[in-house]
């Protein structure tokens, strides 16, 4: 699933490239019922929070999409060409076009349901808006494991299986600890880590959290070859050595999800 730096970097662009025009909104596929009533208004605000792009249409209300596992945006200059796949929604703009296919959500919702569903939502680092403390205030009281929580939308917005393995090694935490055994100068260091390796993300479209010293052609080890880019210390490199200390990367199933960690960097 994406994570946050590539919803806010899709923000950006459709911001730049659709905002402040007319749009048509098309839904080739047929599934995106209420594109004939987005279709033609002025796309007045693209943004993100989290997980979540919302495309503002004034007193229309907001496009809202979620793209889960599978869903993707494909953007191209016009003049479009002819719809390939099931494309769920199509919009023209007055220099560029975009298809999205297979999202989770794409409903045209009203400004109320937009609200609720940022409520339901914690901070993002990504926001200039987001209020840290709020997730400090559920992390710090917690039971549950700092790795779970970090990857709780309703706790910390945007953050996803890569950045919270790649946080957790970097500050030498075990993902295991209890939130509410985590202290506070701890958490404002994760907060200030993530908010900049995510700003890193939005700019450069991938995830880098190596440091300069680590990297291969420093060190002389091969670049990492994987589908979501990027030099990373655990995230998906199960048994291969630590980077720091050369301890096999350790491996389990969290709640549903994959966690990597260091054993000695990071220790119980």
């Amino acid at each position: 699933m994406p994570e946050g730096h590539t919803l806010h970097r899709l923000a950006r662009l459709h911001q730049r490239r659709y905002a402040g025009a007319p749009v048509a909104v098309t839904s080739p596929q047929g599934k995106f019922a209420d594109a004939p009533r987005v279709d033609g208004h002025v796309l007045v605000r693209a943004e993100a929070h989290g997980k979540h792009l919302f495309h503002h249409y004034g007193d229309l209300g907001a496009v809202h999409v979620h793209l889960g596992l599978y869903g993707t945006f494909t953007e191209a200059a016009l003049p479009v060409a002819l719809p390939v796949g099931q494309v769920r929604m199509r919009l023209v703009g007055r220099t560029h076009w975009t298809d999205l296919r297979g999202p989770n959500r794409c409903e045209l919702l009203t400004p109320d349901q937009v609200d609720a569903i940022k409520a339901r939502l914690g901070p993002d680092p990504l926001r200039r808006d987001a209020r840290p403390e709020l997730a400090w205030e559920r992390i710090s009281v917690s039971r549950t494991s700092v790795a779970a929580l970090l990857m709780d939308q309703s706790v910390l917005a945007g953050v996803g299986n890569v950045y919270r393995a790649e946080v957790l090694f970097r500050h030498g935490i075990s993902p295991m600890l209890p939130g509410r055994e985590l202290d506070a100068v701890q958490w404002k260091e994760i907060w200030t880590d993530l908010a900049g390796l995510m700003r890193a993300g939005v700019r450069s479209g991938r995830i880098d959290t190596v440091a300069a010293e680590h990297l291969p052609e420093v060190t002389g080890r091969a670049p990492r070859r994987d589908r979501h880019g990027g030099e990373v210390y655990v995230y998906r490199r199960t048994g291969e050595p630590c980077l720091v200390c050369g301890t096999p990367v350790a491996h389990r199933e969290l709640a549903g999800r994959n966690l990597y960690w260091c054993p000695v960097c990071q220790p119980a």
